[in-house]
């Protein structure tokens, strides 16, 4: 599973997103919470990212920009859990600050280096999940991961 299997829940505004990666689990941990690599794979390739704040532990807060030529996105949130197997933040794109999403992401160790990483967003409405899936999000999760797993490849996690 190279792509990302991305899913809207039929009953909850809900969307699910499920991908492999040859990646252990603490390598996939360590890519979500490290400023650094975060910065490096995050993301559509048509953009780069500077992370302003990230303090990936419970309780914890961080925001990063989004830069394409002169335009910058701000996206900001909490950690409210942050444990090597599950990490539970908010997401809020600063164009939508009303926007609120909760996030959980899983990391399955399917043996032999091997991870599925499970994340679900939970926003407000049927019309919030709807418009995160027609806003080409699909882009930057596929360029985003297909990323990560470069720099797994190279040994760089």
């Amino acid at each position: 599973m190279h792509e990302a299997r991305i899913e809207a829940d039929k009953d909850l505004p809900i969307i699910r997103i499920t991908r492999d990666f040859t990646a252990t689990p603490e390598q996939l941990f360590r890519a979500h919470t490290d400023p650094e690599l975060f910065a490096q794979w995050c993301g559509p390739d048509s953009t780069t990212t500077r992370v302003e704040r990230w303090d990936a532990v419970s309780g914890g807060a961080w925001r990063y920009v989004a830069v394409r030529g002169d335009e910058e996105y701000g996206f900001r949130g909490c950690f409210h859990e942050v444990r090597p197997d599950r990490i539970v933040q908010t997401f809020t794109f600063e164009g939508d600050p009303d926007g609120v999403a909760l996030q959980t992401m899983t990391f399955e160790d399917l043996g032999d280096g091997r991870t599925r990483l499970h994340a679900q967003s939970l926003v407000d409405s049927f019309e919030s999940r709807d418009a995160w899936l027609r806003s080409g999000m699909e882009t930057g999760v596929n360029e985003g991961y297909a990323k990560l797993d470069a720099l797994a490849a190279k040994g760089a996690l």
